[in-house]
């Protein structure tokens, strides 16, 4: 006899998204939908998917074990957020009260403003602070059905402080069901003291920073904006290079707001994502339909900066190249924790379909991560990471607006939350 010690039985739906990962073109509209299914798992990992007779015959519930009747509900995987800036400190509100009266995002970072408000208020923050802020943003996540995320430092923008920040999200993946994923990000932007020597900047952080911090194993990722007024394309793969040599995998905030080549970058340089791309060229849809650097949607800063420019989506996806979606969770240009906000994002500003938006939130976002062995998608041996909606179909995620329709969340083979209470 087999046993399991977590079993949802009788989803109305289950979409699994397995299958070749990462997810291109016409695959992307495969969302492996099964009716009235069934889903088990035994100390986390997921041992059976298919109809609840079955299961019943050839397995026993272990002993301490807990069922979950998903009658009428529609389940998938759990979200994955592969783009965020989740330890910060501080609000910008205030500038976003001058945003409605008519300030530009480049403005206010010309008067000082923008992310150096957040640096200004990080710096400031104690690590045991962050933690804290970390922890209530990660139960408003979970809520929402993320259940892994990347999370980015970049408000420190020197070496003690980019250590806080990071050393913050460890404690933070401790304590927290969410897997984090950790991403070094001391060149998003120039810091104050070196406005007019931006160079010795980058000199600090290829020749003490990066090092230091993968002697520590404080992340996993490296990550710079490469934008206008920021860091130009050769700064960018000087940095990149640099990280590399010391084993960190690379993403790129890259053609945000200017065609600078920052995709083409992420391509050349064996980059998992370039994340924005609202400004990406021809060049740059081409290069990434030839490699397996994805692109990352973030629609939530287009409307969060009342933006008309956005990506576009459509020409990327049909290009055969690898996309995903993130919430770009930060104070000053997407201020949400919501997966499923910026899902329904994706379908009504991106234009694109429901199924492609899922597996772009789940499946290919673990894959930008390279966690879409263990994630992103319900398959034998992968962790029983799933959501399940108080819906009766998928297609309610995005028509039901407004709403949050999360009802339960499983983790790691556990009911974290249930009936839209935190469980853990």
């Amino acid at each position: 006899m087999k046993f399991a010690d977590c079993v949802i039985t009788d989803c109305r739906q289950l979409l699994t998204c397995r299958g070749p990962i990462p997810k291109r073109g016409e695959d992307l509209r495969e969302t492996g939908l099964l009716e009235n299914a069934t889903i088990a798992s035994y100390r986390g990992r997921i041992v059976y998917i298919g109809h609840r007779q079955t299961f019943e015959t050839d397995y026993s519930l272990a002993e301490g074990g807990v069922v979950l009747n998903a009658e009428g509900l529609t389940a998938l995987p759990g979200f994955v957020d592969p783009h965020n800036h989740l330890p910060f400190a501080g609000g910008r509100e205030q500038e976003f009260a001058l945003r409605l009266q008519g300030a530009t995002y480049q403005e206010l970072a010309a008067r000082g403003m923008g992310i150096q408000t957040s640096v200004r208020e990080t710096r400031r923050a104690g690590r045991e602070e962050l933690t804290s802020l970390c922890l209530s943003r990660l139960d408003s996540m979970l809520l929402h059905g993320t259940t892994t995320t990347e999370a980015k430092s970049g408000y420190g923008l020197n070496k003690e402080d980019e250590i806080k920040q990071l050393e913050a999200l460890k404690e933070a993946d401790l304590r927290h069901p969410i897997d984090i994923i950790p991403t070094f990000l001391g060149a998003h932007e120039i810091p104050p003291e070196y406005k007019t020597d931006k160079e010795t900047y980058i000199r600090l952080l290829i020749d003490d920073i990066i090092p230091e911090i993968r002697r520590r194993d404080l992340a996993e990722f490296f990550d710079v904006f490469c934008e206008e007024g920021v860091y130009s394309v050769e700064e960018s793969r000087r940095l990149i290079q640099a990280a590399k040599q010391h084993g960190f995998k690379i993403k790129i905030h890259a053609d945000e707001f200017a065609p600078l080549g920052g995709t083409q970058l992420a391509a050349e340089e064996g980059a998992t994502s370039a994340d924005h791309v609202m400004a990406i060229t021809e060049e740059g849809i081409q290069a990434l339909a030839e490699s397996d650097t994805a692109a990352t949607f973030l629609p939530g800063v287009s409307f969060f900066l009342m933006q008309n420019k956005k990506a576009p989506a459509r020409r990327i996806i049909d290009s055969g190249a690898v996309v995903a979606l993130a919430t770009d969770f930060n104070p000053g240009s997407s201020m949400t924790e919501s997966m499923l906000f910026i899902l329904q994002l994706a379908v009504y500003t991106l234009g694109m379909g429901i199924e492609e938006a899922i597996n772009a939130a789940t499946a290919n976002a673990a894959f930008t991560l390279r966690r879409h062995n263990d994630v992103g998608s319900l398959d034998i041996g992968k962790k029983m990471d799933m959501i399940l909606f108080d819906e009766p179909s998928y297609l309610n995620l995005v028509y039901h607006l407004g709403v949050n329709s999360v009802r339960h969340v499983v983790k790691d083979g556990r009911i974290v939350v249930r009936d839209r209470n935190l469980t853990y």
